[in-house]
């Protein structure tokens, strides 16, 4: 019979903090007494090793897909051929799911949910349907979303995974979009101002204080 060996991740904890502990209080030699039992007294604590964290990682409700979706005439039927990974619809959790439901119908809403959970496609979908949908009925270019980030690293990382649903697509993307910071040199801010997509928040900033700034002279 073959056995399997098992980790005891406790005892491994137990042994490296054991070798930590011997490590960080070796090389003190405190020779003042009052001193030294202060110090004996916080390591008695377990302050710099305290006890492990132990949390339950939620595990999100999955509810439908993209596909299924577009079947019940949900969202525009490219959004299937962008929503997919590894040639698989894209599983949804219920909260995206609801998310996609309350923006079909035009109502505002918040979502506040754990980390991973999926909160940017709360609103990449309905965006991409809205544009898709714009599309089909021949409207103008024009821009019809902006999505404002707090930071350029958090736009970064949003580009690249939106990027790559788009990419899903052969051929020419299905819709245009860009990233509009102060990361991009004059060229490609003048690329982007003056091809659709024409407004980002960086120039709805310019017009707006330039209409305050009129209306003060």
């Amino acid at each position: 019979m073959i056995t399997t060996p098992t980790l005891d991740i406790f005892s491994l904890r137990d042994s490296v903090v054991d070798e930590y502990k011997h490590f960080a209080t070796s090389f003190t030699a405190i020779h003042a007494q009052d001193i030294k039992e202060q110090v004996e007294a916080i390591y008695a604590k377990n302050r710099y090793w305290p006890e492990p964290l132990i949390q339950i990682n939620p595990s999100y409700k999955r509810s439908t897909d993209v596909r299924c979706l577009v079947e019940a005439g949900v969202l525009e039927p490219a959004c299937a051929d962008i929503f997919q990974v590894k040639g698989e619809p894209l599983t949804l959790y219920k909260h995206q799911e609801q998310a996609i439901a309350v923006a079909a119908a035009g109502e505002s809403y918040v979502v506040t949910t754990g980390t991973g959970s999926g909160k940017s496609l709360c609103f990449f979908i309905p965006i991409v349907h809205h544009v898709l949908a714009e599309k089909r009925n021949k409207s103008r270019a024009r821009t019809r979303a902006i999505i404002i980030y707090p930071m350029n690293a958090l736009a970064n990382s949003q580009l690249e995974e939106f990027s790559k649903f788009v990419s899903n697509v052969a051929g020419t993307p299905p819709i245009s979009f860009a990233r509009y910071t102060g990361q991009e040199d004059a060229e490609e801010r003048e690329r982007i101002a003056d091809n659709p997509p024409r407004r980002t928040p960086d120039q709805l900033h310019d017009a707006r204080t330039a209409h305050d700034s009129a209306g003060k002279g």
